[in-house]
């Protein structure tokens, strides 16, 4: 993967693709799968700066899986694979 370096207070997240089949045996095609909410962070920004010009550090890291609303961020293609650009603040939770 190229090198990216998110600015500020935005994160990078590989969305983490669900399983395509159900409890039952039935196959979910593409088309009507939901958007993944659940994602692995790969790259962080240094952190937002504040009023004082302190920069104030995320609370995750690379390597965090984490949850994040259906519709945050932006999609990103790098060396073929899809990404999402988000701030922190689209991250709902961290899954330990």
């Amino acid at each position: 993967m190229a090198k990216v370096k998110p600015l500020g207070d935005r994160v990078l997240v590989k969305p983490v693709e669900e399983d395509e089949q159900v409890k039952g045996g039935i196959i979910i095609p593409d088309t009507a799968k939901e958007k993944p909410q659940r994602g692995e962070i790969v790259a962080v920004g240094d952190g937002k700066l504040g009023d004082s010009g302190n920069r104030i550090a995320l609370s995750v890291k690379a390597g965090d899986t984490v949850l994040y609303g259906k519709y945050s961020g932006t999609e990103v293609n790098l060396d073929n694979e899809d990404y999402l650009i988000m701030p922190e603040g689209d991250i709902l939770a961290v899954i330990e």
